[in-house]
């Protein structure tokens, strides 16, 4: 089981939607590869929609350097957990995540995300169902709560009592999105509680951690986590996972691979430029004329009109 195998502490690139697609995850790995990559979000009704199948099955895709990689899906329906996860282990992935923590709000709407801690029934539902139709090792991500921090100590018994193969916690609320700092002073009650009720799930905290040397700092100090995942650390660092601190002209390396990769996935598939820029500011930054350059960047319409704002 990849949770056995990954030696403590293991790094992870978050699922972040719209950012960890499989041409950036090539990106990172070519930076400095974390212990273990997850996808985007895969909604599971729309793997069990005739419809939707082609749009989730493409979200799924992985590359060669990917491996190992986990899955991350989401939903709210535990037939369909069932449906969705049946199919992963023959895509080549190592294990299945449960997301129980996206704060979005349209897929709160739908009940998925983090709005599974408001109905924790169901959330426990979900995560059996999950395992009961896969040989995949199944985990489960998620926040202290929906409004209030105590939320906690009610909520992660729910998930441990299932007994998940890991459990990542991002210490903030859904309210508390990322505008407070994460709340780091919980980890030792949380530790304590996944070692009374299921000492041998893998604990991995999320929030806040800037880079490998700061998951380190972290692990002398609290050296029960199992983990650590590295969300928006990414976009100040693509070298995050290592100890190396890229240069200008590393960066413009990267930005130009992510261009070529962009450009090789866009003659097999149907995609957008725009959703690209996105990913700008995280090679144009913190060098003189660096804001200009990205302005610039954002006033194009293609990798051939980027390529001569950054090259020419």
């Amino acid at each position: 089981m990849i949770w056995e195998e990954i030696k403590k502490p293991f790094l992870i690139l978050a699922p972040m939607e719209g950012v960890t697609d499989v041409i950036f995850r090539q990106v990172v790995a070519k930076a400095g590869r974390p212990d273990l990559f997850f996808t985007e979000f895969t909604n599971v009704s729309s793997y069990a929609s005739e419809k939707g199948r082609a749009n989730a099955l493409e979200r799924l895709e992985i590359a060669p350097t990917d491996a190992p990689i986990i899955a991350q899906i989401w939903g709210k329906e535990p037939e369909h957990f069932g449906e969705t996860v049946r199919i992963l282990a023959d895509l080549g992935f190592s294990g299945v995540d449960l997301n129980f923590g996206c704060p979005d709000k349209n897929v709160n709407k739908t009940g998925g995300g983090a709005a599974m801690i408001k109905t924790p029934e169901l959330a426990g539902e979900c995560l059996r169902r999950a395992q009961e139709n896969t040989t995949l090792p199944v985990s489960v991500k998620t926040r202290l709560g929906w409004a209030k921090i105590e939320e906690y100590k009610e909520w992660l018994p729910v998930l441990l009592n299932e007994y998940p193969a890991a459990l990542t916690v991002h210490l903030r609320t859904k309210k508390e999105m990322s505008k407070v700092p994460a709340h780091y002073e919980l980890i030792p009650e949380i530790i304590k509680m996944r070692n009374d009720l299921s000492p041998e799930t893998k604990l991995i905290i999320n929030g806040d951690i800037r880079d490998r040397a700061h998951a380190l700092e972290l692990y002398e100090k609290y050296p029960e986590i199992d983990g650590f995942m590295i969300g928006r650390g990414v976009f100040k660092n693509p070298y995050c996972f290592s100890d190396y601190i890229g240069t200008r002209e590393d960066l413009m390396g990267l930005l130009n691979f992510h261009l070529d990769l962009y450009e090789e996935y866009a003659k097999t598939h149907k995609v957008s430029y725009e959703p690209l820029k996105h990913f700008y500011k995280i090679y144009v930054n913190n060098f003189p004329g660096a804001a200009e350059l990205r302005a610039k960047l954002m006033e194009t319409h293609s990798t051939k009109e980027a390529r001569r704002v950054l090259f020419d």
